[in-house]
């Protein structure tokens, strides 16, 4: 009897602790290297002083970084810095073909240009653009916290703690693939992110 009951102890141990791990809040970003990450195109992404750049490269094309893991529902927290022109993204459920990339980017962009809001990549374009006063909350050539939240076919934004953009979106629901950083083509580009922490799976109501 007593064999049995620590069995079972056991057992709730071991799937209270698989359900913690579940929701913990993970580094994708170790601060160090680009171990995790796949880079797609040939525009340059390094490390420096802790942080991730991206910088335009002689051929001023687009590039990605892309996480080797997929992620379905997840909360992504990060920070991004625009030096120069700082048009780029953030992309999720997307896969990759070279250089080219299919599924939905939050956009990150210089002011007037829709920092937040969601485009959909090779397909129907813009889904959704953040209220045009919302841009207020855009600190460029400083350092900018975004958020975000993707549950099933729900997606929210944040920017510097406000929500930017929510959307249902059925397309988005059935979509898999992985997280990634853009780099805009057009040349002189550069962007460094830091703290780029993902709780998969988090148990949170879509808001």
């Amino acid at each position: 009897m007593k064999n049995s009951y620590l069995i079972l102890l056991g057992i709730f141990i071991s799937c209270w602790v698989i359900n913690a791990q579940e929701i913990k809040e993970l580094p994708l970003f170790n601060g160090e290297n680009l171990d995790g990450w796949v880079q797609h195109g040939e525009e340059k992404w390094y490390v420096e002083n802790g942080e991730l750049i991206c910088e335009s490269g002689p051929k001023a094309a687009y590039g990605y970084l892309s996480t080797e893991e997929f992620y379905d529902d997840f909360e992504l927290t990060l920070e991004f810095k625009q030096e120069a022109n700082g048009n780029s993204g953030v992309f999720f459920r997307s896969t990759f073909e070279g250089p080219k990339v299919s599924g939905w980017q939050v956009e990150v962009a210089p002011p007037g240009k829709d920092t937040g809001g969601i485009y959909e990549s090779y397909g129907r374009g813009w889904l959704i653009k953040p209220e045009a006063d919302l841009d207020k909350y855009l600190k460029m050539g400083d350092w900018n916290e975004m958020k975000i939240r993707v549950l099933g076919d729900f997606v929210t934004t944040w920017l510097n703690g406000q929500i930017m953009v929510q959307i249902k979106d059925d397309k988005i629901g059935q979509g898999k693939g992985a997280i990634a950083l853009q780099i805009h083509d057009g040349g002189g580009i550069k962007v460094k992110w830091r703290n780029i922490r993902i709780k998969p799976n988090p148990e949170l109501p879509a808001e």
